[in-house]
């Protein structure tokens, strides 16, 4: 017990040892500066004494500088006094096994420069914990999908081992390439989703013509529009300054959208995408809207459609929603620095407008 109190108390003395070493290192130049002048002064009290012999005395010389030692020290010990709690915090901080939390409890900072990097930390911490809470929100929306599409992979999957098991002679071709569609826009989904992570990388920017795109998603999906009676128009010709790539996307992402939500209505229905330009404060804007004729969404679900994962009410309709193609797409339209604007009534359509503002905006007559 002995043994234990007198190994607490060396400990104790060797962290008081580090800590005034700490802060007169900090202070050494100020000492040294302090030392000079009782030098320099003594010297010439010293010479004041030899030539004028007796004018000063070599008592009151001596006085002068064990008061002004005395005075220096003083205000060494206090200064220290005064400060080794910050300098205790500072050193805590600093050990390998310190808390994160811990390292921010600069409760005892004294002078304006520590209370100044305390503020810094401070806001440094605040920093790093937005970043870490983005980081992990991304990291949990993407576990969610993950879970999502592979539950959502498993219909498809099983839906066709059950045709080729009912009628193993003469499997329904026509059921088979829908849920194979269906795969295969699950995986391009997960593909273009694990590429935003590194968009700038894959990123190309350069004039398009945004019909001819329309024009190859609409002969991507001719079997679709035949099998749900939907009739594809294209009107107007637009160009503008984009990514090929990720634009063909976001308007394949929407317009399977638009057939998602048709197909369950009787009947012909139209489709309509419109390329337009016009002049907004002498700046070229250009946007492509996509109008369908589709079951539509209720006015009280509409500031949440581009939230992940959400479906509301039309997901509980259509089995294959996944609730993740518009927020794919508003992520891809900001990132591609253009807008998304959604308009939709119940039982009478949606239409989904994008707006491109580019100096590389040009307009064709039809």
């Amino acid at each position: 017990m002995k043994q234990l109190k007198q190994s607490k108390q060396l400990k104790k003395l060797k962290q008081e040892g580090k800590l005034l070493r700490i802060f007169l290192f900090d202070r050494l130049l100020y000492l040294l500066s302090i030392v000079i002048i009782v030098i320099i002064f003594a010297v010439l009290m010293e010479l004041e004494l030899v030539l004028y012999g007796g004018y000063v005395h070599s008592a009151t010389r001596n006085y002068f500088v064990f008061l002004a030692i005395v005075i220096m020290l003083a205000v060494i010990t206090i200064d220290y006094l005064r400060q080794r709690k910050y300098y205790t915090e500072v050193l805590v901080s600093t050990t390998p096994t310190m808390d994160l939390s811990e390292s921010l409890l600069f409760q005892s900072a004294v002078t304006k420069e520590q209370q100044a990097v305390n503020a810094m930390i401070q806001q440094l911490h605040t920093a790093y914990l937005n970043q870490l809470g983005e980081h992990r929100r991304k990291q949990e929306r993407n576990h969610h999908f993950v879970l999502q599409w592979v539950h959502h992979m498993k219909t498809p999957v099983s839906i066709i081992d059950l045709l080729v098991e009912e009628d193993a002679e003469q499997v329904t071709m026509q059921s088979i390439r829908e849920e194979n569609d269906r795969i295969s826009s699950g995986l391009d989904i997960m593909l273009h989703t694990a590429r935003l992570e590194k968009f700038a990388v894959d990123l190309h920017i350069e004039e398009v013509a945004v019909h001819d795109i329309v024009r190859k998603v609409i002969n991507l999906h001719k079997k679709q529009f035949i099998q749900f009676s939907i009739f594809p128009h294209l009107e107007g010709q637009l160009t503008v300054e984009t990514d090929v790539k990720w634009f063909q996307f976001l308007v394949q992402q929407l317009v399977s959208n638009a057939i998602k939500y048709s197909k369950q209505k009787p009947g012909n229905k139209n489709l309509r995408i419109v390329c337009t330009s016009s002049k907004e404060q002498d700046r070229s804007i250009g946007e492509i809207t996509i109008i369908d004729e589709g079951i539509g969404i209720a006015e009280h679900e509409l500031p949440r459609i581009f939230d992940p994962f959400y479906t509301g009410q039309n997901g509980r309709l259509v089995e294959e929603s996944t609730g993740m193609g518009l927020y794919l797409s508003q992520l891809i339209v900001g990132k591609l620095g253009h807008t998304i604007e959604v308009q939709s009534t119940i039982g009478i359509g949606t239409a989904v407008t994008i707006k491109f503002t580019s100096s590389g905006v040009h307009h064709f007559s039809q």
